[in-house]
């Protein structure tokens, strides 16, 4: 239970069921010791506060478990290191497969002697026939019936044992029938706006996280624009994020975007809007939901480069893999360029409304 609507309401339609449940709020870092002025932080003093408060309406009992340690390995560090590696991160991503979805089930078996882990997930999960795999069944996971609100590309890292695990008591809803069900339960979060930064940057600007968690400093660097001709200067490469427009401090009679980020070089390059159009690139760290790859080298399905954006039609072609043939390097060719794949972010695969795999964005090929 994060203290927002939707878990609130999660929780609630558990307990209206007939379902033994239990409220967790999760303690991940040291924003749980402040208060947030809007209330739009769903890890700070506040939203606990909130989730006990839903918890005692539910008459359900509560609990805060720390998982610090875990979210600082697993999403805390990756986080800092891919800024400043020159990459754009995914916390999201690794909340979900490491701490919600991972050490949060391992302590709840332990601890609570739960089955299952349930969120306020906009996604959906269920069981099939699959000759393929153990048991003749596998489960999938698919995207949430609200269009506007699905957070399945967020959960594609999830293993067959996770979601066997995994409740989602929101799939079949809409964010408009989840706010009035909070209202016909009279929650305290009925009308709770929503989380809208990432929960260890209260502030909204990343860069502060990269100077108080890693100390990192911004050193000056060449600014080149797409022909290698140096335009200015910029103010540490882990500043920037490939696609941005604002806050580069040069006026070149036409809009330049960050093109590519060399942090070894500490270069940043510049380009115009056309240049960030790609139709091929590499994905490393590639994982399936159905826990093995496809039967050959290739993969017919759409891809997703970001949360909203539209998935386009694309065949992912493998070129490495590890010992199992589920990770490694696979190239996506897309049926039409896309705009601004950065390196980092996820590229999620789907086939209709199932999520079948995904991986972080590598660089774009060529």
């Amino acid at each position: 239970m994060s203290g927002g609507v939707d878990s609130s309401v999660a929780a609630a339609l558990l307990a209206e069921g007939g379902v033994e449940t239990i409220g967790v709020w999760m303690r991940l870092h040291d924003v749980a010791d402040t208060y947030s002025e809007f209330k739009r932080s769903c890890c700070s003093a506040d939203a606990g506060e909130d989730a006990r408060r839903v918890a005692g309406q539910l008459d359900i009992p509560f609990y805060i478990l720390n998982l610090e340690r875990e979210f600082g390995a697993g999403v805390l560090e990756p986080f800092l290191a891919a800024y400043q590696a020159g990459e754009t991160p995914s916390p999201c991503i690794d909340c979900n497969s490491t701490v919600k979805f991972g050490a949060l089930i391992g302590r709840a078996r332990k601890l609570y002697e739960c089955d299952a882990v349930a969120t306020g997930h906009y996604a959906r999960v269920d069981e099939v026939d699959d000759a393929a795999a153990p048991g003749g069944r596998r489960f999938r996971l698919r995207r949430g019936v609200d269009g506007d609100k699905d957070q399945s590309y967020f959960l594609y890292g999830l293993r067959q044992d996770q979601l066997a695990h995994s409740r989602f008591p929101l799939g079949e809803l809409t964010k408009p029938e989840v706010r009035s069900i909070a209202r016909r339960h009279g929650l305290v979060t009925a009308d709770k706006p929503e989380s809208q930064e990432i929960c260890f940057v209260p502030g909204g600007d990343y860069r502060d996280a990269l100077r108080e968690r890693a100390g990192w400093e911004g050193l000056p660097g060449p600014l080149i624009d797409a022909d290698g001709t140096v335009v200015g200067a910029h103010q540490g490469a882990a500043a920037y994020t490939v696609g941005q427009r604002q806050g580069l401090g040069v006026a070149l009679g036409e809009a330049r975007y960050v093109t590519r980020i060399d942090a070894a070089a500490n270069l940043v390059q510049l380009g115009r809007r056309e240049d960030l159009e790609h139709q091929d690139f590499e994905v490393r760290d590639v994982v399936f939901t159905a826990g093995r790859g496809p039967a050959g080298d290739g993969l017919a399905c759409e891809v997703r480069i970001r949360h909203r954006a539209e998935p386009v039609p694309a065949v992912v072609r493998r070129l490495t893999a590890d010992g199992r043939g589920r990770r490694g390097t696979w190239r996506v060719e897309l049926d039409r360029p896309v705009w601004a794949p950065a390196p980092g972010q996820a590229a999620v695969f789907y086939r209709g409304d199932e999520v079948v795999g995904g991986g972080r964005i590598a660089r774009p090929a060529g």
